[in-house]
């Protein structure tokens, strides 16, 4: 979609990546650290300085403990983090459940593994699923569940309620948790993040996945991490290291300095951010679009069926190409294309000004 809307001129909001600055903070951390010749290998597994200040940051805001040495692998991004979980946890014939519609990553990164993979629907409009359909995606040859909360593509945040379900699912049929966190600190409407490693029981059968992209506006720099037990740790870093060998040196001085920054930070980034939603949510009704407001992330997805496309990748395409505004079809995160046909997704990373130029052009929009 990146690739139409820059051959087309469009407004993308279809990749999910900030067009407005970074923090000068972090900014200035990094190249202070090139300047500084920090731009060797650091330990492959990750730079002590930010491993200590990943510990520090979950046990600022969530009181979960954790030992630098032996639970935290930093890596290339959450992409790498979550492929070099599975790689490390699961077999050929292992199952792995997934909440769909899902991240597209996750599928592949379970054909990868030889894993096979048990969808469970997220119903909207506010994106729940059904207890009794997820007992019955678990087996004795489940290995892990795959869960995202803030989400993507659908902004749902699991409540305390539905992640005991899954916590007590995971302990009942012996399966780990593999939680990628990336969105945590994007939330709205008073939503309220909980990783599932701080429930009873949770605490050495979670693999946290997260990076610095989202909360920092730092997407290309590709600097993640990977917290669990040390058992898992161990087999992860081994995968990591073969994979990729460690994240960039420079990037992880800054940020050890970025995940220092004050508590505020955080709460001004939920501000900003639900304001943007706001502001697509009511761009998107002016055009036409029924959407599901999202509590979390930084996506809507809107319903296109009053529209009379006959799916969802022509409906883009004629938004790209007709009316310069990218999305991304609703069929790429569901594993049966035809559940998404009526969907689509945006993002509203942007600056306002992208937005409004979004909204002028979509106005252009007639239901057919």
């Amino acid at each position: 979609m990146t690739r139409l809307a820059v051959q087309h001129q469009a407004v993308n909001l279809a990749q999910g990546f900030p067009d407005f600055p970074a923090p000068d903070a972090v900014k200035k951390a990094a190249m202070d650290a090139i300047a500084a010749e920090m731009n060797q290998y650091a330990i492959t597994w990750g730079a002590k300085k930010f491993r200590d200040a990943i510990a520090a940051k979950y046990l600022r805001h969530y009181g979960l403990e954790s030992d630098p040495e032996r639970e935290i692998t930093v890596c290339c991004g959450s992409t790498e983090g979550m492929i070099a979980s599975l790689l490390a946890v699961t077999n050929p014939a292992d199952e792995v459940v997934i909440f769909e519609p899902y991240y597209e990553n996750y599928g592949p990164d379970t054909l990868l593994c030889g894993a096979k993979r048990k969808f469970v629907r997220l119903y909207p409009p506010a994106w729940r699923f059904d207890p009794d359909e997820l007992r019955r995606a678990f087996s004795p040859r489940t290995k892990a569940i795959i869960l995202n909360s803030p989400g993507n593509p659908t902004g749902q945040v699991f409540s305390r309620e539905e992640l005991t379900v899954i916590a007590g699912l995971c302990q009942e049929f012996d399966a780990l948790a593999i939680a990628d966190e990336i969105y945590e600190h994007i939330i709205y409407d008073g939503a309220k993040h909980i990783p599932i490693m701080t429930l009873p029981g949770m605490r050495d059968r979670t693999i946290l996945v997260n990076s610095m992209s989202k909360t920092y506006s730092v997407t290309g720099w590709r600097v993640g991490w990977v917290l669990a037990s040390a058992d898992l740790t161990a087999s992860i870093r081994k995968v990591h290291d073969f994979l990729t060998v460690g994240a960039a040196a420079p990037l992880q001085e800054a940020g050890a300095a970025a995940l220092a920054l004050p508590g505020e930070y955080y709460a001004c980034l939920a501000r900003d951010y639900q304001e943007r939603r706001d502001t697509m949510l009511q761009i998107l009704q002016d055009a036409g679009f029924p959407c599901f407001r999202p509590l979390g992330a930084y996506y809507v997805m809107a319903d296109i069926s009053g529209f009379g496309f006959a799916s969802d990748v022509q409906c883009v395409r004629h938004l790209i190409e007709k009316h310069g505004v990218a999305a991304v079809p609703g069929s790429s995160f569901f594993s049966n294309p035809e559940h998404g046909k009526t969907l689509i997704r945006f993002c509203f990373c942007k600056k306002y000004e992208t937005l409004r130029a979004a909204g002028e052009r979509l106005s252009e929009l007639e239901r057919r």
